[in-house]
């Protein structure tokens, strides 16, 4: 279509209408695409929610969408513009910043003379979007066109700058893409001290062995220690949550879902996500794919998907990690809230309604709730087993304990719950970490937010095959390297951001998390004293020293198996208790992940070694669908 045709189109158009101004859904009615009781029902729907009459039918698909853009055309008197008819005009284009048409569903369409053409997805809210463009041309006309249309246009003219800046949206202070890029000083540094451990472990390896196993220990019993006081924080019986209402006017809520390599689980998802009972006419849900990903863009392609879910595109770029996708696909976000949740995840029907409920009665500096993750196959194999009392550890006695504690909560991956204007704060994920999560937790508390756990359930696939746990064992690990050392670089700003008692906290957690897993054959070695074997400091274990180890030892494991029996009463595995003690054969895995997390620390500090989901369904057919209270 030429610009001369879109003129006379419109014209003709202005002038044979006889609909301007009347009620959408009488021309809906009128047109015979929806029936009286439809309409009655979606305009109770739309007060009741208070929302625009033609967004509840759009998300309740009652009117297919070219004849609701029809009628939406006739009642405000607007001409129709789709990418099809007519490309949108580059020049029109770069008067309006993208953001700017993002956060507005709008697009500067074509220019006609001295009048702009404007085309939006959201007509009820042009003159707000009309005063965020005081710098625009007075002569404005308002035309209509699909979300879609506006998203597929800025991806094409803004795609590859969007990209860019989601890989630094960051700032560098608190971003580790510096560190493929390590100066000469910090090479010879870290060379100078791996000789140096060398020298030590070939000259005096009494005195090495010594120095390593104190931090071992010291490691050992601050960890378990801090479990034991996350347990003891936390109330003997789970109180009952109360039953709290969405607020009177619901806000928007954005489920962002990166998707990569994930053809065999798109089905599954999709019917997941369609248990959500919050009113998907506030819901707006983005499945995150990345370019190159041809497989999971065809399985996408082969099914239906529900007015409230759209799929975005990350264009490519130098590094593929889901929180550069997430940084790309906000700029998408129509939401006030933001959540994330993984491919392969199951979340509570009422998950959204507690979190909304619990917003609205929050703290304004309550930016952040963590749900919890449980596992729908954990009785597939002994590590799904495992994994599934680690993560009731994890999600049930120790994040909640942390909070209790007022120390810093590290997020989980999945099930979070951000406000926008928090994450708008804190400049978003470091698309270079490969534990955005827990990075994320800390840098909002470093902003002065504050993160609350939530008893919603989220189920998803335990990882139950050898080596790819090892591989995502040792992406959380390095991952955790890397953000200890990311927000240890200047201590003084942290303890200055955080305070005294949550500085020493992140040290608690992270850095003790990564000593007890590479200094773990250290304590390993003294069953060499078991067997009757030299051990290299047989000359400095005294007696009491011997029997105090092993007290030591004997402790941290009872301490193991205390919080996970705790865990598991608390969840819904209360069958898993008799495998507890079996953790002593499980942790060691994670030695093993250590040290190829450390060498890809040095080597590939941004890979992220993507985990396979769809590989081990349910254990019983409902066992992806987590009930409504958390237990």
């Amino acid at each position: 279509m030429s610009q001369q045709d879109a003129i006379e189109n419109y014209l003709q158009f202005r002038e044979s209408t006889d609909r301007l101004g009347v009620p959408l859904g009488r021309i809906l009615i009128e047109d015979g695409v929806l029936s009286p009781k439809a309409l009655l029902g979606a305009m109770a729907e739309a007060g009741r929610l208070s929302r625009p009459l033609a967004q509840v039918i759009a998300a309740d698909a009652l009117v297919p969408p070219e004849a609701l853009l029809r009628a939406q055309a006739e009642h405000y008197g607007a001409m129709v513009l789709r990418r099809a008819a007519m490309t949108p005009n580059p020049d029109a284009l770069a008067l309006v910043p993208a953001d700017i048409c993002l956060a507005h569903g709008i697009l500067p369409w074509i220019k006609l003379g001295d009048t702009l053409v404007v085309a939006t997805a959201r007509p009820e809210s042009f003159d707000a979007a009309r005063a965020a463009m005081p710098d625009l041309p007075e002569k404005l006309v308002m035309a209509l066109t699909m979300e879609q249309d506006i998203h597929d246009t800025i991806a094409e003219h803004h795609g590859a700058a969007l990209a860019r800046a989601a890989e630094t949206a960051r700032s560098a202070e608190v971003s580790c893409r510096d560190m493929d890029s390590a100066t000469p000083g910090a090479i010879a540094a870290g060379l100078l001290f791996a000789v140096g451990c060398a020298v030590a472990l070939w000259v005096a390896p009494h005195w090495f062995f010594a120095a390593a196993l104190t931090l071992a220990l010291i490691s050992l019993v601050v960890s378990q220690g801090i479990k034991l006081a996350a347990l003891a924080a936390l109330p003997r019986r789970p109180r009952p949550r109360p039953v709290e209402a969405l607020p009177d006017a619901p806000p928007t809520v954005t489920l962002m879902v990166p998707l990569f390599q994930e053809e065999a689980i798109a089905d599954a998802l999709l019917h997941r996500l369609s248990r959500l009972r919050y009113p998907k006419s506030a819901l707006e849900i983005l499945l995150v794919l990345e370019a190159g990903d041809e497989r999971t863009k065809a399985a996408l392609a082969r099914i239906t998907l529900p007015p409230w879910v759209r799929s975005i595109c990350v264009p490519p770029g130098r590094i593929t990690t889901k929180p550069r996708a997430l940084n790309y696909a906000l700029n998408y976000a129509c939401g006030t809230i933001i959540g994330i949740l993984d491919a392969e995840d199951s979340p509570a029907p009422d998950q959204i309604d507690h979190v909304v409920a619990r917003f609205a009665r929050a703290p304004h500096d309550v930016a952040c709730l963590q749900g919890i993750l449980d596992f729908y196959n954990p009785r597939a194999n002994w590590l799904s087993r495992c994994f599934a009392v680690e993560y009731a550890a994890w999600f049930r006695v120790l994040l909640p304990g942390l909070a209790k504690l007022g120390f810093v909560v590290p997020l989980g991956g999945t099930t979070v719950y951000i406000r926008r204007e928090a994450l708008a704060a804190t400049g978003g994920w470091d698309a270079h970490n490969v534990t955005e999560d827990a990075d994320l937790g800390i840098l909002l508390a470093r902003r002065g937010y504050v993160t609350e756990l939530i008893p919603t359930v989220t189920r998803e696939e335990a990882n139950n095959r050898f080596w790819p746990w090892i591989r995502q064992r040792s992406r959380w690990l390095k991952g955790y390297a890397i953000t200890w050392w990311v927000h240890n670089r200047r201590p003084a700003a942290l303890m200055r951001d955080v305070g005294f008692w949550r500085f020493w906290g992140v040290q608690a957690v992270f850095l003790t998390t990564v000593l007890q897993f590479v200094l773990a054959p250290v304590l390993w070695s003294f069953w060499l004293i078991v067997f009757g074997l030299p051990h290299p400091l047989d000359a400095m274990l005294e007696p009491e020293v011997r029997s105090t180890l092993v007290a030591t030892f004997l402790a941290a494991e009872a301490v193991t198996i205390l919080i996970g029996a705790a865990a598991l009463l608390r969840s819904p595995h209360r069958g898993l208790i008799p495998w507890v003690p079996t953790l002593f054969a499980y942790h060691p895995l994670g030695t093993l992940a250590i040290y190829r997390g450390l060498w890809e620390m040095l080597t590939r500090p941004f890979y992220w070694d993507k985990t396979q989901h769809g590989r081990s369904g349910p254990d019983t057919p409902d066992a992806d669908t987590p009930p409504d209270e958390a237990v």
